[in-house]
């Protein structure tokens, strides 16, 4: 199953396709740095993304970094509508050399983010890491996940933003993942 979705404002157009599978993603944001992070979430996550952006980067990144977390959290949602015999639980540790991230998810309905992430510094090349937590605002409130993602070791800062995402897609990847009992993961017998 594939998903596609289409946002366009005065500030981004954003074009998104998602679909599980592990071939290769195209990934055109127009923020190298976002591009690698979405790269390295997909394949670790097991999806496929075609990613295509026209945003005003000229003024700066946060435009273009929060709207890809809110198509991509839509598209997620979307493609999750199914929750009839997912684990709705993940979580994952990932160190990065000396970094070491945790990312723990429940696909419950119920949006939340805890993000807890000391960055070593202000800036990876020129993405500025305080949009780190801007994309995944985005992406979970609009996905309907809880999530906590913590930094718990740091060092330098392309490594530690790194393992987030790998974390996060690790957990998610476990989380959407088919259980082995045929039934919704809620004892209330709803997970809206």
């Amino acid at each position: 199953m594939s998903v596609s979705k289409e946002r366009i404002t005065k500030e981004t157009k954003i074009a998104i396709t998602l679909k599980r599978g592990l071939e290769p993603s195209v990934i055109n944001t127009g923020v190298g740095f976002l591009n690698h992070m979405l790269d390295l979430l997909a394949f670790h996550g097991h999806f496929v993304l075609d990613v295509q952006v026209d945003g005003d980067t000229d003024v700066d990144d946060h435009h273009t970094t929060e709207d890809v977390g809110i198509v991509l959290g839509q598209l997620l949602a979307e493609l999750g509508q199914d929750k009839g015999a997912i684990n709705r639980y993940g979580s994952a540790y990932v160190p990065m050399d000396e970094t070491l991230a945790r990312s723990v998810i429940d696909i419950s309905g119920r949006p939340y983010l805890s993000f807890n992430a000391d960055f070593s510094k202000e800036k990876v090349g020129s993405f500025d890491v305080e949009l780190v937590e801007e994309f995944f605002h985005g992406l979970v409130i609009n996905a309907r996940y809880t999530a906590h993602i913590d930094l718990i070791r740091g060092g330098n800062t392309h490594h530690e933003i790194e393992a987030i995402f790998k974390a996060f897609a690790q957990s998610l990847r476990i989380a959407m993942a088919d259980s082995d009992v045929q039934r919704l993961p809620s004892s209330k017998g709803v997970i809206e």
